[in-house]
């Protein structure tokens, strides 16, 4: 496992230990996270009910390394009163445990979608949700490879690719929408299409905040570029679909 690089010797040697341990934790969150993201798409492009269910039920494995470094956390903070770069990197570990947990609740919601669709007749739009997730993949595997290396340029790179993926989301959204328009049966399985591509978007919202933890981890101070806007008018009639809006993140 990788150790953290900026990470000197202690006087105390158990507390290199317990911060090592702490960085690897992380790591194995974010493999576990990049598993269930490629498992919930390919659930969806096989329609593979028995894949998306174990998608499901193996949720509970992320959600169980993120109560674990919630304790390590709180045990940092409490027993070793860390002070600067030990402190930033034992937040930022707390943050960042926050997000992949999120990730990981996005691709468990694609999965329950992918169990509806897999009865049902495909839709064209579904082949652009190949494209999609792949972006995210990358976004996410990237924004670990950052965190591994604290390499800082690499984590506002993948800031930056956050806009791509939103411009995917926004031509897949309308592409659903004059299809649904056009043939008013396919209404309820584009619905579900939208729900995922929306995973997909938000998952990418999560990236970049982990970026934005890393640059803080090294730098001790936030970015200071805003986020890019997206389009207005696919912004409002979308939020119905948002994840964040009761609903598919408490399914």
């Amino acid at each position: 496992m990788a150790v953290n690089p900026q990470a000197g010797d202690h006087i105390v040697k158990s507390y290199d230990e317990e911060l090592e341990n702490l960085n690897n934790d992380i790591i194995k969150m974010g493999g576990l996270t990049e598993a269930q993201i490629a498992r919930s798409i390919e659930s969806v492009i096989r329609r593979d009910p028995e894949l998306a269910t174990r998608v499901i039920a193996d949720d509970e494995l992320v959600d169980d390394l993120n109560y674990e470094i919630d304790i390590q956390t709180t045990r940092l903070l409490a027993l070793r009163q860390p002070m600067a770069l030990d402190l930033r990197h034992i937040v930022a570990a707390l943050k960042i445990s926050a997000d992949l947990e999120r990730i990981a609740d996005y691709a468990a919601n694609i999965s329950k979608r992918a169990i509806t669709l897999s009865s049902a007749a495909p839709v064209p739009p579904v082949h652009s949700i190949p494209r999609m997730s792949r972006m995210a993949q990358q976004m996410v595997k990237d924004v670990l490879d950052a965190y591994i290396a604290r390499d800082v340029d690499k984590a506002v790179a993948v800031w930056h690719s956050d806009e791509t993926l939103d411009i995917m989301y926004t031509s897949l959204f309308r592409e659903a929408l004059t299809y649904m328009i056009e043939d008013p049966r396919s209404i309820s399985m584009c619905t579900h299409l939208l729900f995922i591509a929306k995973n997909i978007e938000r998952i990418g919202d999560h990236v970049t905040n982990i970026a934005e933890t890393i640059y803080f981890l090294v730098h001790g101070d936030r970015m200071r570029e805003t986020r890019p806007k997206g389009n207005s008018e696919v912004e409002t009639m979308n939020m119905s679909f948002s994840p964040d809006n009761k609903g598919d993140a408490e399914e």
